[in-house]
This record gives C-alpha cells, structure tokens and sequence, in this order.
C-alpha cells in the first residue's frame, strides 16, 4: 500500500513538472513581443508627456507674456505730483517762446493753473509722410516705456521729464523750467558783451555737464548716450549750473529722423559702419569745453581758413601741439595767472576728447577727476 502510494505520488510530482516545464517553455517563447510592447507603450507615454509638458510651458509662457505688457495709455502721463493731469493738457494751448531750442522741437514757457512753471517741448517722431509708423502698437509702447525710462533719470545736472502728453504723431514733453536759457544763448551775450563769464563759471558748466554724461554712462543701467550734446542743449539756471536736455530723446526717434552729424559730432558719426558710443559722446563734450576756453564756435567763418585746420577742435590740436595753447584762450577771461594755468590745463584735456579714436579719449568718469582737479568744487 505504502509501496504503491509513493509510486503515485512520484508519478504526479514528474508529471506535473513536465506541466511546469512546457508552460515555462510556452510562456518563454510569447515573451519579447510583450516586453517590446511594453516597453513602446512607455516610450510612447513619455514622449506624448514630454509634448504635452512644451505645450503646456509655451502657453502659461505667453499668457504672462501678454498680461505683462505694459497697457497704451493714453491722455496725459504725469510722473511729478506738482503736474495736475486734468489741466496740463488744456494748458499747452497758452505756449509762449522760452529761449533755447533743439534740433527735434522747441521748449515753451507754460504756466499751470497752480502757478507751477513748466517747458514743453513738442517732439514729432513719425514721418507725416508714413501714417502706419503713428498706429503701430507696438512702436507706441515702446516709445511709452523709454519715456518712462527718461522720466526715472534724477541727477541735479539733467533736465527732469516731469509728464509727456500723446496727440496723434506728435508727443508733447513737460521738463522743469531752466530762466536763463541755453549756454548757446550766454555765449551769444558773451560775444556781443551783454554777458561776462568768469573762467570760474564756464569750468562749472563743464564739470557740470560732465557729471551729467558720468551718470548717464555710469549710474544707468543700461547705459544711456545723449548722442546730441551741444551747447543749445545745455540749460542754465539763475546760478548757471548746467541741466542737460534732450538725454535719451535720440533713442525713441527712428533713425530716419536723427539729425545729421553735426559740427559737435564725433568724426565716427560721419561714418554709417561706426557704433556711437559713450566715447561719442566725449568728444561732443570736447567741442563744448573749446567753445568754453575760446569763445568761438565751431560755425565760426575763422576756421574756413586752411591755417586753423578747418574745425576748432584741428586748430586747438595744432596750437597745443605747437605750444601756442595760450593764443586759442578767450581773452575776455585771461587774467590771473593761476586761472591761466588751470585753463591750459584744460586745452589740454579738450584736445584728448577731441582725438579721432575713440578709444584714445577719457571716459566720463575719468574726466570728472581730471576738470575737478583743476579748481575745488
């Protein structure tokens, strides 16, 4: 019985092992398409996931996009709390002439009904000619946000732009009043003896104006250029301290406007491929200084003649260089000896920022060093 039940069994356990066996064998032999399956199925989860996921990151990437753009606003935008905005814009019809004035429009006195004194300035970007320019969003935001830009500049040596009404093409420009006018306007009085600048003062107007183009090209992130320096563009107040008008304009007008180079612009300027830069600039402020230490303009009929080179900054460049640097100085201010030094001193700085290359001229910051040395301040 024993005998008998234990073949049985043995016969169970062999026969069920072969089971097992042919199974396993089965299985085994169905298995790579199922993995492969599986392993497509993944793949193919992922990378729809993937494309989901790019999808998904574009448009929460455009919708911020589109909800952060800054809105066209529109009626007068007023960045001083002395600017009443329902009145300014009905004040702009009351203009009187305020003396100085610029290549891209004319500052006006205007007075608010608060009494506060302001000077407009009309500024006309678009070509009349191509109406599209004045109806493109786009260009108007981006002229609204670098106004915005020039409106955050603080420096005791710049034109403050307090608020700027839209019209159609045209912008109107609301800067703090300046009395006494431009330095083109103090030189003009000064040549026909209405006006006497002491060599004290024309070096404050230079370290003023300096100081301005160090803030510009120094304290600002990103840098601004003026790209138009000139003395009409440099206010004066009752103390005649220098407030430089006009920073940033050159960014918002489309370069089929920008004026021509002018008798203050850099020799670069004359040439399409060159990249004005901050060392531009030095060299507009160099003419400036000449106009200070001479009293001549560059326009002046004297330097028609071949033997002043044909531009103030050749002839300042061959008088210092033939050490004649005295003969170039105005002689309305010559006077003590210690002024007389400190303005060869200043030849000489004016006929480095005078070089042709640019990378031969001081930076802003290095000549605030260099003017400041020359007298306390």
């Amino acid at each position: 019985m024993n005998a008998t039940a234990l073949k049985l069994a043995f016969l169970w356990v062999q026969l069920s092992c072969v089971q097992c066996h042919g199974r396993i064998i089965k299985d085994s032999s169905t298995g790579p398409p199922q993995f492969q399956r599986i392993f497509l199925s993944i793949l193919f989860g992922m990378f729809t996931g993937l494309i989901c996921v790019f999808i998904f990151a574009w448009l929460v990437r455009s919708f911020v996009r589109y909800i952060s753009k800054a809105p066209i606003l529109k009626g007068p935008v007023v960045f001083s709390p002395k600017i009443p905005a329902k009145t300014l814009q009905s004040a702009l019809a009351n203009e009187t002439q305020l003396p100085g004035s610029s290549t891209w429009g004319k500052y006006c006195r205007t007075v608010l009904d608060n009494g506060f004194t302001v000077a407009v300035k009309r500024l006309e970007p678009f070509d009349s000619n191509s109406p599209h320019l004045h109806t493109t969003k786009s260009l108007k935001r981006k002229i609204q946000l670098d106004l915005e830009v020039i409106a955050s500049l603080r420096h005791r040596n710049l034109m403050s732009l307090r608020a700027y009404v839209r019209e159609s093409s045209r912008f109107f420009l609301i800067y703090d009043y300046v009395p006494t006018g431009s330095l083109e306007d103090a030189m003009n009085k000064v040549r026909e003896k209405q006006l006497q600048l002491s060599w004290e003062v024309r070096l404050r107007i230079a370290v003023g104006i300096v100081k301005a183009l160090q803030y510009l090209h120094f304290s600002c992130n990103p840098r601004i250029l003026h790209r138009n320096l000139k003395p009409t563009n440099v206010l004066l107040d009752a103390e005649f301290e220098p407030r430089l008008a006009d920073c940033g304009l050159a960014k918002i007008i489309p370069t089929s406007n920008l004026p021509a180079a002018s008798t203050y612009g850099p020799p670069e300027s004359f040439q399409s491929c060159s990249r004005y830069t901050d060392k531009s600039d030095i060299f507009s402020f160099g003419v400036i200084l000449g106009v200070l230490l001479t009293g001549k303009y560059p326009t002046d009929p004297f330097f028609g003649n071949t033997s002043t080179g044909g531009s103030l900054a050749r002839w300042l460049q061959c008088l210092q260089e033939a050490g004649d640097a005295r003969e170039a100085l105005d002689k309305t201010i010559l006077g003590e000896e210690v002024e007389e030094d400190e303005m060869l001193m200043a030849v000489k700085i004016a006929v480095v920022c005078l070089s042709d290359m640019p990378a031969d001229r001081p930076s802003s910051d290095e000549l605030v060093s260099m003017l400041t040395q020359l007298n306390s301040f």
